[in-house]
């Protein structure tokens, strides 16, 4: 794959360009859009960053972390604090990112979506009120392992890290995770599956696909 140097900001603009003109597979007014990667990758700055920039272009963003979707500490961490297998198939509660984040912008949605569902620092439900996403309105939904869950994104990002920058910019209390990363590199592959690939090994000089 050909990666081409960018920095953040232009990088955030040309994305937002790109929506501008992107049209909904199922015609609905919503666009949705994936930012995925590790959390050493700093997805949630990209998404931030692509907010911005479609406000100043007029387009309403909202942006969702799918860490405000963890499962209750007591499903979560079933098998033990460390558990790979659990952390790559079971932490993430994607039945309430379904109906909760993305169903609510189908083609007939009400546009109603919740930004969060459970702190898990005090392991209780966060009580947010819904927002409302206007039409033209663009969903930024960020985190890791987003891609193989078949969700129905118009635009997928993936921010890639080698596998040496992701142990180097992983906290050592985290590298635990890594393992669920190196599978899901090879059972989805998400280089390949993403519309755009992002590589943030060294953050001061992205590179991406275009």
């Amino acid at each position: 794959m050909r990666l081409e140097p960018i920095t953040w900001e232009r990088l955030a603009d040309t994305l937002a360009e790109r929506l501008l003109d992107l049209k909904t597979a199922g015609g609905g007014p919503w666009l949705r859009v994936a930012v995925d990667g590790a959390p050493a990758s700093g997805t949630g700055e990209l998404a931030r960053r692509l907010g911005d920039a479609l406000r100043l272009r007029g387009r309403p963003p909202l942006v969702v972390a799918t860490e405000g979707f963890l499962r209750p500490a007591s499903l979560r961490l079933e098998y033990g604090h460390q558990d790979v297998e659990a952390y790559y198939s079971g932490w993430f509660d994607t039945g309430a990112l379904w109906r909760e984040v993305l169903g609510p912008l189908d083609p007939g949605g009400t546009g109603r979506v919740l930004p969060d569902l459970w702190d898990p620092a005090a392991d209780r439900a966060t009580r947010s009120p819904y927002v409302p996403l206007p039409p033209g309105g663009v969903l930024l939904l960020h985190g890791p392992l987003l891609l193989g869950h078949w969700f129905p994104f118009d635009l997928t990002v993936h921010v890639r890290l080698s596998p040496g920058a992701l142990r180097r910019r992983t906290p050592e209390g985290e590298r635990w995770t890594l393992p669920a990363f190196e599978r899901y590199e090879a059972e989805t592959d998400p280089a390949s599956v993403a519309d755009v690939v992002v590589r943030a090994d060294d953050p001061r000089h992205p590179a991406w696909s275009g």
